[in-house]
């Protein structure tokens, strides 16, 4: 059985051919050598269409049915009826096609092709005072590894000293570089733009977040559109209808000339190129902003979502707590409780006392030593800090130590959902810190857009109390609020919405990763959700922020249209011409120049799906 790859390698040497022969022939022709054009012509027409009816032999062996059917019958019938012109243009054109076939290809994937193009196959591993160079499947965590200038990170880790400048802009998409100081995490996938430094690793290679998303990549390259594969079913009929126009003008007229003509001018590609082309160019532009959307099923959905169904934490929040308040005690002040609390806090691994360590740092403040630490896990910590008995923890654990419940008072007078941090000072009331999780800016006016893209309803689906959900979406712009949601009650959720219209789902964390499988199109936020989540789901923002939801639906939007365009275009032109060919309007030559033309117009329409 002749293999595919083999076909498409003899490509080039069957376009060259047919441009030589035809050109030959035409030479032959103008110096009026009698026969010997129509000899050159067929004879560069005999290979094309060999190789044409392998490569359909070759689709009906795996069960496809081609529209390459119709280029096939039309170089047979033009040779057998003597119009070696029309076969020879025909089997130029359609070797051609497959030129012009794989350049929009290539452009169209071209996003996506440079994300597979970046992976790093090896390392520089610090190993008894030297460098190693190893491969990546041999890296485990706690490896300390140097990244040099023009490096691609090659696993996730964490700055180990210094500072790392890393370009994100082929993950996130995102133009500006970005700075990590020492112990703050990094994806693999980015780039060193500045000096080398040292990554401690976190995770093995086959598990980093480059690796998940170059698996993701590959699977979405793989996949074809339910517009594609409708192309398919659709081949049939309209090689059915090209026949019988075909045959009808032949009995009707007698002329089995016309018949030829029907078949030269009976264009495939607005079906089986213009579709894939657009989709996948969709595909491409939205990985250049940092959205991997899961090949051309997923973003023929995500165009017809009507329905909204958000997850909270994480997602329409930015799923860690903030300082956003400090509330003081007998006239301290702010920014020195904050700097006693963050001093002992170092001491800590809790990711509490490592964000007031991040705020405080972030707001200048100098940090001192703590000294004489004794921590309670989960509860608080208490030391010395400049000569003064410093406790910081939850409002009852520093009452208890410090004898005094003005702090358990105080601290019950916060937002819903927030946490406050309780910090006394040589035995008296110092302070609370209060902490929350923050929504997103710009979120109601990102409700909004969605809602004039055709988002006719949108809900909010928490496992929060119900009384952290009422706060967190007062004044935006939705519809429903579910909150106190167990996994099974968001999926629930979903399918109950689906009565509107399809449903997009957006969440982070391993407990929406059902509901995101139940959904039409599901939606992570793979910068920081789980794994699980971004394999459930459908669609990936590369980049944490929720507002690249919106070009992803008007992408997914553009796309089809342009597709749905180039095939209603394409084909309505061929039908009007197959019936002009018909009835004898249009020659064989002709209407072979007239199907290319055709072909060409589809194709660089179905491109525009590349631009913004």
């Amino acid at each position: 059985m002749v293999t595919t790859d083999v076909l498409r390698r003899a490509r080039p040497v069957l376009a060259g051919l047919a441009a030589a022969g035809l050109a030959a022939g035409l030479v032959a022709w103008s110096a009026g050598l009698a026969v010997w054009p129509d000899v050159i012509w067929a004879a560069v027409t005999v290979p094309v269409l060999a190789a044409l009816l392998a490569e359909i032999v070759v689709s009906l062996w795996r069960g496809d049915v081609g529209l390459d059917i119709v280029a096939a019958l039309s170089m047979t019938a033009a040779l057998a009826v003597g119009e070696e012109l029309a076969a020879a243009i025909v089997a130029l054109m359609y070797a051609g096609g497959q030129y012009l076939e794989a350049y929009a290809e290539r452009a169209a994937r071209r996003e996506m092709t440079a994300l597979l193009s970046r992976v790093p196959r090896t390392a520089l591993r610090h190993r008894d005072g030297r460098l190693e160079e190893v491969a990546l499947e041999f890296i485990v965590p706690g490896d300390r590894l140097l990244v040099r200038r023009g490096d691609v990170v090659p696993v996730d880790g964490s700055v180990a000293e210094g500072v790392a400048v890393l370009d994100q802009s082929a993950l996130t998409g995102e133009a500006m570089p970005v700075q990590f100081k020492a112990g703050e995490a990094v994806i693999s996938g980015s780039s060193n733009v500045g000096e080398a430094f040292d990554l401690t690793a976190s995770h093995r290679a086959e598990e980093s977040t480059y690796a998940g998303i170059i698996r993701l990549v590959e699977g979405a390259q793989r996949s074809r559109a339910p517009m594609s594969r409708l192309a398919d079913r659709y081949a049939i009929v309209f090689l059915a209808v090209t026949v019988a126009i075909a045959a009808a003008a032949w009995w009707l007229t007698g002329d089995p000339v016309r018949a030829v003509a029907v078949l030269v001018v009976a264009t495939p590609c607005p079906l089986i190129l213009a579709v894939p082309v657009a989709i996948v160019s969709g595909l491409s532009r939205a990985a250049k902003l940092g959205i991997l959307i899961k090949g051309g099923k997923a973003i023929e959905m995500l165009a017809q979502v009507r329905v909204l169904v958000l997850d909270k934490t994480g997602t329409l929040t930015l799923g860690e707590a903030k300082l956003v308040a400090v509330r003081t005690v007998g006239g301290a002040a702010a920014d020195e409780v904050l700097r006693l609390a963050a001093s002992l806090d170092q001491a800590s691994k809790h990711i509490v006392a490592q964000t007031l360590v991040a705020e405080a740092r972030a707001r200048g403040l100098a940090l001192a030593i703590p000294a004489e630490v004794v921590e309670t896990p989960g509860e608080g910590i208490a030391g010395r800090i400049d000569g003064h008995e410093v406790v910081v923890g939850g409002p009852h654990f520093v009452a208890g130590k410090i004898g005094d419940a003005e702090l358990i008072a105080l601290g019950r007078d916060r937002p819903p959902g927030a946490l406050a941090v309780a910090v006394a000072v040589d035995g008296k009331p110092a302070g609370l810190l209060i902490l929350a999780d923050e929504l997103r800016t710009g979120t109601e006016k990102l409700l909004r857009a969605l809602r004039g893209l055709g988002i006719e309803r949108i809900v909010l689906a928490t496992g929060d109390r119900r009384e952290v959900a009422a706060s967190i979406s007062a004044g935006l712009s939705i519809d429903l609020v579910r909150p106190e949601l167990t996994p099974d009650q968001k999926v629930l959720t979903v399918l109950s919405e689906r009565k509107v219209g399809p449903v997009l789902m957006i969440g982070d964390g391993v407990n929406d990763a059902p509901a995101l499988a139940a959904a039409d199109v599901g939606m992570a936020m793979g910068a920081k959700g789980a794994a699980a989540t971004a394999e459930a789901a459908d669609v990936v923002l590369l980049v944490d922020q929720l507002d690249r939801v919106l070009p992803a639906i008007q992408i997914a939007r553009r796309s089809r249209r342009i597709a749905l365009q180039s095939v209603i275009a394409g084909m309505g032109l061929s039908t009007a011409a197959m019936i002009a060919a018909a009835l004898g309007y249009i020659a064989p030559v002709q209407g072979a120049l007239l199907q290319e033309a055709i072909d060409v117009a589809v194709i660089f329409n179905a491109l525009r799906a590349l631009r913004g």
